[in-house]
């Protein structure tokens, strides 16, 4: 029965394409320039991508401000100082200003003390049903939360200050155990547990509390916080984000709020991207016998755009973004960080594969596809290569994206919050036709 009733609600659901256009439907709120329509203000993030000269959007390369301070600014100076980031980011998003040095001891020594779970959390809500996806873990340990919280329906900024602050702490903890219960329980691997160190980042503790052995080299726990701080924060209009902005402008609370954005994140056409990035690759290094043969290689991703090739979506994964068209600051920011590690893993060949489908990509997509703008290589392109140097496993990249997001998720759910806005509630028209009710017998 499932089968037929699956024709009706498809055959039904579907509207003809051409209406869109005739009613002016901005389809994902965004303009047939791929300019997304204007529906609130923020202080947090933005991306810039162009500039309007003569109602000409003229692409420009991609910038990404935190708060206002451009992302690369933000990078070279905790880099140049050989100390994490991702923290003082936290910091950045949530509060509105750099920490100096005694403000951010004191407010990792606070997260520290956050980075704790309820008394047989782990064992009663992530042991006892552990999911092959741990998204879905990750976002169901959160509603969890809703139940050890005394205050959970408290709106007081405040109160959303604490939860935020609790969450950002706890979702390194939820998302590796929640891995590690997946891979004993569905993948057959032992299980181990081990609890966060004080002294840690949460870049030091995610691959401290994912390995069995706990050991991690500097290097890595670098270029794992620089992942962090690109993700944090992307502007109000992405997907998860927007859904934060939407589901809280509801009034609802926090945990409700944020794991909607963890189901929004979890889709492939957002956060779940890299994980194709990554499978993608290995099809790529299966199906190209010369790695140095660049017509070989424009050939496979010929195949690709024409659905020919890997999952045949027609996409090359990592390519192209919905704002940005000459660059993504946080792929250019990766790539040129990541080739360090790939030295250190014995990856350069590997490396230097990425960076030539970078490159061909780019010309292959322009040849086949007639476009409104420019292409390049997103954020997800280098962090799945990255994640795979880190040897982190393909079950917790869309995870690590989520730990890093929370941060400006959080912010942003503060910042609707405060400003005590109307719900969001878009407009869709109707076109159905009009008809009458018909009486069972005469159906």
């Amino acid at each position: 029965m499932i089968k037929e009733l699956s024709v009706l609600a498809e055959k039904s659901s579907y509207i003809n394409p051409e209406l869109y256009s005739k009613y002016e439907v901005k389809r994902g709120l965004r303009d047939i320039k791929g300019r997304g329509v204007l529906t609130g203000l923020t202080e947090i993030g933005e991306v810039h991508s162009y500039i309007i000269d003569d109602a000409e959007m003229i692409p420009q390369p991609g910038r990404l401000f935190y708060r206002g301070i451009d992302v690369v600014e933000i990078v070279n100076g905790f880099m140049s100082e050989k100390r994490h980031g991702f923290e003082e980011t936290i910091y950045l998003l949530l509060f509105g200003s750099l920490p100096d040095k005694k403000t951010l001891t004191e407010f990792n020594t606070f997260l520290s003390e956050l980075r704790t779970l309820p008394k047989s959390f782990v064992r009663d809500m992530i042991l006892k049903a552990p999911s092959k996806d741990v998204m879905n873990m990750l976002s169901r340990s959160v509603l969890a939360l809703y139940s050890y919280d005394e205050n959970a329906d408290d709106l007081s900024i405040e109160n959303l200050v604490r939860q935020s602050l609790e969450l950002i702490a706890r979702f390194p903890l939820m998302a590796v155990y929640s891995y590690h219960a997946y891979a004993h329980y569905h993948a057959d691997q032992s299980l181990y547990i081990h609890s966060p160190k004080s002294e840690y980042s949460t870049a030091e503790n995610i691959l401290h509390m994912l390995r069995a052995d706990s050991s991690f080299t500097e290097t890595e726990a670098a270029l794992l916080d620089l992942a962090l701080v690109l993700h944090a924060e992307h502007g109000g209009g992405n997907n998860s984000t927007f859904t934060t902005h939407v589901v809280s402008s509801a009034g609802t609370d926090t945990y409700s709020a944020i794991s909607a954005a963890l189901g929004s994140l979890k889709g492939p056409k957002h956060g779940g991207a890299n994980i194709k990035v990554v499978q993608m690759f290995e099809d790529i290094k299966a199906n190209i016998k010369n790695w140095d043969d660049e017509s070989e290689i424009k050939d496979y991703l010929t195949k690709l755009l024409n659905k020919q090739a890997f999952d045949k979506s027609g996409l090359i994964y990592g390519m192209g973004h919905a704002v940005y068209s000459i660059s993504d600051p946080r792929a250019e920011i990766l790539r040129d960080h990541c080739k360090a590690l790939a030295v250190d893993k014995g990856q350069e060949k590997e490396f230097d594969l990425y960076f030539k489908v970078e490159t061909l990509a780019q010309e292959v997509i322009a040849k086949e596809r007639k476009i409104y703008k420019g292409v390049s290589a997103n954020v997800d392109f280098y962090s799945g290569f990255v994640y795979k140097m880190l040897d982190l496993p393909q079950e917790l990249l869309t995870p690590i994206f989520a730990i890093a997001r929370i941060a400006g998720w959080s912010a942003h759910r503060i910042e609707e919050i405060v400003n005590n806005g109307k719900i969001i509630r878009p407009a869709y028209k109707s076109i159905a036709k009009r008809t009458k009710y018909v009486k069972m017998d005469d159906r």
